[in-house]
This record gives structure tokens, sequence and C-alpha cells, in this order.
């Protein structure tokens, strides 16, 4: 009995492989994904600074882009199609590259980065949440936000602020303990949501002044000067930049891939990544400059420009517009935390404690330490810039993508003993030393040990945007080096 209690204690039913007839996600469904981690408003901010605050040339963007996009696009294929013909997530994969004593404590490392962002990005997300119910209370009674409860504060919080942070995390808490099934209808009604959302300011912003907003929208777009020489360089900056942005996702992409019904939908899914972005570039790009147009702000003067979604919505001074763009706003913040950060965490907390935890007590976890982060972050977190630590706790993040897709397809040539990945015998595949690949280990730090230099070393910072990239490369080559001997 105890030797089958202990040949067994890998296995958790929420992360074994996926049955072949449960596999059914097609590229609408990895659309709609690609969709809620571009709908987010710093991607909103991020996209609109780079076209209309550096001052740079449309079309330099838009390639810089493309090319971003597609450099996630190649990665997303590479990661993804392992977990997809196995179907087990990116901590069980990672069994076959660290040995499964190295996956449970390097996996749980993207599972601390995703509690800890889970509770910051709930924090920004029960704004929206602040914002409904002080104006639900302004249009109740004028004056009852002047009453002396409402200056009372904890933490840097009001009781407004502390109950909206409890709902938010609440609410989250219920909605992503579900199975995944459910977890996929949340986002794909996010992300379609959201479009419709994005379509009807376009349209509100279009049709108060078709002429004066369309003629705004066409002087940037400026194609002359796109073929200087310095312009390459700002086209691998941006490249960077996007994929610097999207490569949080990618090491564990297999958490979503593992239910796709085969390659060439995940192929084809992955290619909407492109067609993601630019739907999304032009929607926010022409509402930022068609309100800023409105508002009679001079888009040429980048003092005055506002690109962040709330900024603009609060000029408007219309209660409608701006409860409807809450609402949207917290269909695509809570998606983006379901995806960004509680599925990787959830995954790497099963993995860690297999036979002890399940979605329900998981999601407990994550929701209590989510909330002591989200209470502390405005006064404490924030103010000792810890975002630092966690950005360098990220930098493992490149090396560990780079050891699994050369393990898989140049050590292992895509074969993989699916008993073996939940065994924990010493005669197992994986159990390598102790449970332990010495020579993975060894590569995943040096990769990390470069990649964290472009945090930390002032000399080196300018390459921060590609420090995936460049973690991703080292480990990857040094691993294929030892490993080929």
């Amino acid at each position: 009995m105890n030797h089958e209690k202990e040949r067994n204690n890998l296995i958790n039913w929420e992360i074994v492989s996926v049955n072949p007839n449960d596999k059914d996600w097609d590229w609408k469904d990895l659309f709609c994904f690609w969709g809620n981690n571009i709908q987010s408003i710093i991607a909103f901010s991020l996209i609109a600074s780079l076209y209309l605050i550096y001052d740079l040339n449309f079309f330099v963007v838009f390639f810089g882009s493309i090319i971003g996009s597609l450099f996630v696009y190649f990665f997303a294929n590479l990661i993804g199609k392992p977990s997809q013909k196995h179907g087990i997530p990116f901590p069980v994969l990672l069994r076959t590259s660290l040995g499964i004593r190295g996956a449970k404590y390097f996996a749980l490392l993207r599972g601390l980065v995703g509690i800890f962002m889970f509770g910051v990005q709930t924090y920004f997300l029960s704004k929206a949440f602040t914002y409904l119910i002080r104006i639900c209370l302004f249009t109740y009674n004028e004056s009852i936000l002047d009453k002396e409860i409402f200056f009372i504060f904890l933490f840097g919080l009001n009781i407004i602020d502390i109950t909206s942070f409890l709902i938010a995390i609440l609410f989250q808490a219920y909605l992503f303990s579900q199975n995944f099934q459910f977890k996929k209808k949340i986002i794909n009604l996010s992300a379609l949501t959201v479009y419709f959302g994005m379509l009807i300011f376009f349209l509100i912003v279009l049709l108060t002044d078709l002429h004066l907003v369309t003629k705004a929208f066409s002087e940037i777009l400026r194609i002359e000067n796109f073929f200087q020489k310095n312009n390459l360089v700002q086209i691998i900056t941006i490249a960077g930049t996007i994929f610097a942005y999207f490569s949080i996702i990618l090491v564990n992409y297999g958490d979503f891939s593992r239910y796709v019904k085969n390659e060439h939908e995940l192929k084809k899914g992955n290619l909407s990544l492109l067609l993601n972005l630019i739907l999304f570039s032009f929607f926010a790009v022409f509402i930022v400059v068609g309100s800023n147009t409105l508002m009679d702000i001079n888009i040429q003067n980048i003092n005055e420009i506002l690109t962040n979604p709330t900024d603009i919505i609060g000029k408007f001074n219309n209660t409608q517009i701006t409860v409807l763009s809450l609402i949207f706003i917290l269909f695509a913040s809570g998606s983006t935390n379901l995806i960004a950060n509680y599925i990787p965490a959830q995954n790497s907390l099963l993995n860690f404690l297999p036979t002890k935890l399940n979605l329900k007590s998981t999601s407990l976890i994550i929701s209590f330490f989510g909330f002591l982060i989200g209470l502390f972050w405005l006064t404490v977190l924030s103010q000792i810039g810890i975002l630092s630590f966690i950005d360098t706790a990220g930098a493992f993040f490149g090396p560990l993508f780079g050891i699994m897709v050369v393990d898989y397809y140049s050590v292992k040539k895509r074969s993989l003993n699916n008993k073996d990945i939940f065994s924990s015998e010493s005669s197992s595949a994986y159990y390598f030393s102790k449970g332990w690949h010495i020579k993975a280990i060894y590569c995943l730090i040096l990769g990390f040990i470069f990649a964290s230099s472009t945090i930390w070393n002032v000399n080196l910072m300018f390459l921060h945007s590609f420090s995936w990239i460049i973690g991703a490369f080292i480990s990857s080559l040094s691993y294929y080096l030892l490993s080929t001997r």
C-alpha cells in the first residue's frame, strides 16, 4: 500500500493528460485567448503610446508590432505542441526537463509570480468597482460621499476601496475555482464582450464628428521617411517591446494548448494573434486620436495627449458612458488576470502538492495571498520597489522555455514517456539525480544570470526588452551542447 501511494504521489486529476475526447479548443477559442491577453488597460496605453507619444512613423510601429507578434507566434507553436500532443500542462511537462523535484520548485516560482501579480491586478481591477459604487451612491444622494466615514483610511484604503477589493477578490475566487470548461467560457465571453465594447466606443467617437475624427486619424498615417536606415533600430525596439509584453504567457502556454484539438488548430489559432493585434491596435489608436481631437487636445503635443482609457472616460463627463466603460474594463481585467496569473498559479500549486490540493483549495490559497498583497500594495509593496524582484524572478521564464524546447525537440526527439512523468520511482525516466536534472538546472541558472543582468546592470538595461530571448538563447544553447556531447 505504501509503495502504491509513493508511486502515485505525483498524480492530480486536474493536471494529468487530457482525454482526447475533452480536447475541444479550436482556433476560435485561441483567438479569444490571445484577445484576452491584449485586452487590458496596460496594452491599450502601450499601443496608443507607441503610435502617438514617441513621434514614430505609423508604419514603423505597425511593422515592428507585426514582427514582434510573429516571434510570439513562432515560440507559441514550439512550446504549445508538446502539451497539445500529450495533454499535459506546463508544470508537468517541466518534469521531463528538470526532473520531478526540479519541476516542482521551479514551476512554483512561476506560480508565486502569478499569485503576486494576481493580487496587484485585483487591486487595480477593484478600482472599477470603486467607481461604480461611488456613481451609485452619488446618484442616490449627492451629499452622501461627504460623510466622515468615507474619509477614514486603513492601509491607504477607505471603506469603499476595501469593499470593492473584497468584491473583486471573492468574485474572482468563485468564478475561477470552477472547472476548465467554465474558465473557457469566461475567456470566450470576455474577449467578444470587450471587442463589442470597443466597437461601440469606436462608433460613438466616429459619429460624434465624422469629418473631424477621420481627418485627425488620417493625419497620423504617414509613410514618408519610412525607409530611412534609423527606422530599422526603432522597428527592432518595438518588436522587442511587443514580444516582452506577451512573453509572460509563453512559458506556461501549455496550460492552455493541452486542450487544443490538433496541431492544425493550434497553429491557426496562434496566427490569430496577429489579427487580434491589428484589430485592437486600430480600435485603441482610433479611439485615442478621436477622443483627444473631440476634447480639443492637440495630438501633436505629447504632454497633453491622453492614452489611458480611464483618463479618457473621465474627460467625457458622461455617466452612462462611464458606467458602460467600467463594465467592459471589468471584463477585460478579470479575464487577463485569469489567464496571465490565476491559471499558471493554480497549476503550479497543484503540481507542488498534487495529492493535497484541488481546484477549491488552490483558489483559497491564491485568493488569500492575493488579498494580502492587494491590501498592502499601495502603502507598502509599491513603495519598496518589489516589482524589480518580481521582474528578476521572471528572468527564469525565458531560460525555462529554452530548456524545455531544446529538450523536447532535440534531446528527446518529440517522444515522452507519459507513465514515467507521473512516477516518483528511482527507475523512472525523469527521476534523474534524486528528482533533479543537474545539467538542466545548471543551464537554467546560466541563462538566468544573463537575463537578470539586463535588470540590475545599468550598462545592459537597454536590452531589458530582450531579456527573455537572451535567457532562452543562452540556456537552450548550453543545454544542447551539454546534452549532445
